[in-house]
């Protein structure tokens, strides 16, 4: 009878452990936030920074870019996915000019996308508040031909889900930002300073539209007492979104 009992009480509590592990869960998924069909597109603001001969100075300019969902594609493992071409102009007084090409590959649990031969994890199931995922783990950070170092170990982070947004006078009602690195090393302001780095990078989804925001800054800083490599090197990009569809 005491055996009996014991295992009643074991199987009722792993029980309530799973239906608690259940409930943390959201019912919501990422390809609400990561819409895909041919013929959508998303117009963003582009501010683009750069530093010039090295830190002499930072400067900022600013496109618009829209990127549009070309065509259903096969990759080279043989899934389903999208091409999606950006096209640029200086303002509206200019036509559209293609300027690049994605690909976005929709899975279960995940969104890939492919940018100038990276490969990201966009967005993972599920989506739940500090919910994590290594979104950068496709990327050759490693190698000694890599030029992208920057890139290693990120901890992409759901943040600030079911959030209300307005961004350039566009209103959203369900948003969530994805936190992915936010590093410095270094003072560049102190003169006894040899190096310093900075990384930043965040990016914010919107139910029913897609990504709506980006923030990307990454810089370097050398101070070698003259040397040809003293100051600056990096860029930055800012993406938010003015129209859609």
């Amino acid at each position: 009878m005491t055996k009996f009992i014991t295992g009643t009480v074991l199987a009722s509590l792993l029980l309530i452990s799973c239906t608690k592990e259940t409930q943390t869960y959201s019912t919501e998924n990422i390809h609400d936030y990561f819409p895909l069909a041919v013929g959508k597109y998303i117009t963003y603001q582009l501010d683009s920074t750069l530093f010039i001969h090295f830190g002499a100075r930072d400067t900022v300019v600013s496109y618009q870019v829209k990127d549009v969902v070309d065509a259903q594609i096969t990759d080279n493992l043989g899934r389903s996915g999208y091409r999606i071409i950006r096209y640029i102009r200086q303002d509206t007084s200019q036509a559209w000019q293609p300027n690049n090409t994605f690909e976005a590959v929709p899975t279960t649990n995940s969104i890939e996308y492919v940018e100038n031969n990276l490969r990201f994890l966009k967005l993972e199931m599920p989506i739940r508040q500090d919910f994590s995922w290594k979104g950068n783990s496709y990327i050759d950070t490693y190698s000694v031909n890599s030029n992208v170092t920057y890139l290693d170990d990120w901890d992409y982070i759901y943040d600030s889900l079911d959030q209300p947004l307005t961004i350039n006078g566009i209103n959203f009602d369900k948003t969530l930002k994805v936190a992915e690195r936010n590093d410095s090393v270094g003072d560049p302001n102190d003169p006894a300073t040899v190096y310093a780095e900075k990384t930043f990078s965040e990016e914010k989804y919107a139910s029913g539209v897609g990504l709506i925001y980006r923030d990307f800054l990454h810089w370097e800083y050398q101070n070698c007492g003259g040397c040809p490599d003293q100051g600056y090197s990096g860029y930055g990009v800012r993406l938010s979104i003015i129209d859609h569809n």
